[in-house]
Parts: C-alpha cells; sequence; structure tokens
C-alpha cells in the first residue's frame, strides 16, 4: 500500500495528535482508578469497624444473657435455702436437722460456685465494653475524618470525568478524518500495549522497545510511503524530521532535546 509522501505525513500527524490525547486519557484512567481504590478502602476500614461494633455488641448481649441466667439460679437456690431454714426450725428430730443441714450446705456451696462464676463474666463483660468504647470511637473518629478526605477524592473523581470528557471530544473530532484501516491498527495496538504505539527512530533504535534497527528499515521510515512497524514489537515507525511533526507536542519535544544538546 504505497501512499505519496504528503499524504502518509498527514495520517500520521493526525495519528500522533490522537495518540497525545488517547495517553493523557490513559493516565487519567489510572488516576481515576487508585483513587476510586482509596474511596473503597475508606469505606472498607469503615465496614471493618462496624462489623466489629456489631460482634463487640452480640458478644456483650450474650454475656448479659449469661448473667441473667446465673443471677436465676442463685436466686432459686437462695429462694430454696430459706425453705430448708423454715423447714429445719420446726423439726424435733435430730436426724431430719441433720439431713436438712446438709442439703442446706450443698445448695450454699453451689450458691457460692455460682455466684463466682457472675463475678467472672461480669468482669469479662467489662473488659469487653472497653473494647466496645474503643471500637465506637474509631469508628466516629474515621467518619469524621475521612468525610473530608472522601470529599476530596469526589471532587478529584468529578474533575477527571470532565477532562476525561474534553479529551474525548476532541479525540471524536479527529477520527473522522483519519484512514480508517490504519486507526484500526492503532487502536488495537493500542489496547495491546496502553502506551504509545506510534514511535521515532533514535539512534537507528526503536524508541518503544529500544532494539536495534537495520538501515533499510529506517530508509523506509524516512521515504515515509508505507506505514513502517517495528519488526520486534510492532509498533508505528515515523521520522522525527518528518514534516508529520511538525505543530505537534512531538515536534515540540524534539526542539527541546536539540536547545539541551547546543
Amino acid at each position: 500500500m504505497i501512499q505519496a509522501q504528503g499524504q502518509m505525513d498527514q495520517r500520521l500527524k493526525l495519528l500522533l495528535e490522537i495518540q497525545e490525547l488517547d495517553i493523557k486519557m490513559i493516565r487519567l484512567m489510572r488516576v481515576k482508578k487508585q483513587r476510586q481504590k482509596e474511596l473503597k478502602q475508606i469505606e472498607s476500614l469503615r465496614t471493618e469497624l462496624k462489623e466489629q461494633l456489631a460482634l463487640k455488641e452480640e458478644e456483650i448481649s450474650e454475656i448479659n444473657k449469661q448473667v441473667k441466667g446465673l443471677e436465676e439460679k442463685i436466686q432459686e437456690l437462695t429462694d430454696k435455702y430459706k425453705k430448708f431454714e423454715a423447714q429445719q426450725a420446726s423439726i424435733k428430730k435430730v436426724e431430719e436437722f441433720n439431713a436438712l443441714t446438709q442439703e442446706m450446705t450443698a445448695v450454699e456451696r453451689e450458691k457460692v460456685a455460682l455466684e463466682t462464676q457472675t463475678s467472672n463474666i461480669l468482669d469479662k463483660k467489662v473488659a469487653e465494653e472497653e473494647i466496645l468504647e474503643k471500637i465506637k470511637e474509631s469508628l466516629t473518629s474515621s467518619e469524621t475524618s475521612s468525610q473530608e478526605l472522601e470529599k476530596e477524592i469526589k471532587a478529584n473523581i468529578d474533575q477527571i470525568n470532565e477532562e476525561g470528557q474534553q479529551l474525548k471530544t476532541e479525540r471524536d473530532a479527529l477520527i473522522d478524518k483519519v484512514d480508517p484501516e490504519i486507526l484500526t491498527i492503532y487502536e488495537r495496538l493500542l489496547r495491546n500495549k496502553k502506551d504509545r504505539v506510534i514511535v521515532p527512530i533514535e539512534n537507528r533504535a526503536c524508541s518503544g522497545c529500544h532494539i536495534a534497527l537495520t538501515l533499510q528499515h529506517e530508509n523506509l521510515v524516512r521515504k515515509g510511503e508505507n506505514v513502517i512497524f517495528c519488526e520486534h514489537c510492532s509498533r508505528i515507525h515515523f521520522w522525527q524530521e518528518s514534516e508529520a511533526v511538525e505543530g505537534t507536542t512531538v515536534a515540540t519535544k524534539r526542539r527541546r532535546r536539540r536547545t539541551v544538546k547546543a
């Protein structure tokens, strides 16, 4: 597919302009994804604290149920002990009196054991309630401190969306002017590499993969009669002295490098 030099230059120039817009959009999308990731991390931390809070409240609720059950058993034993006391006062036989005394001793021993168990559980409840308060404080602090950060991140994402839409509008205005065949090739390369795919030859090497090229390859690129692909990385090559890059970002960078060398 041989084209006139001027036609090829124009095609490359349009593609280079589109490429600069695409690279800007790719960079914006990377920043946007990072900012969205930060939002998810903030929400994840808040969700984790809420889950910890709910779990701790459930644990304390279970402790309260245990304490209530033990207190009911202690009360039953207290009532039972008083009943035995009342019965003992009316008993005249020594054998019956001693039998009741043994039962009262057993009740009292069981009651003491339950009271000790209740005391230990109440100590545990105090410790769990302290942890619960710390979780509440962390959650409140997290929600307060993250509000401004979330606001800033969302504003930044809105700005990125706006810039992206402007770039897309500029890109759409150029698309209709480009040869559909070469545009399809360019977009396929861009999807694969997510980086510049139309690159200059520098010191007889591809500036994309940095692998040396043959003199014949360089001459073909200089002529600009065909679309020339790098035989190593498949990027499209152009010659930096070509009229195709005049007025583009590439030309500006080239002039800057010359100035620095001078």
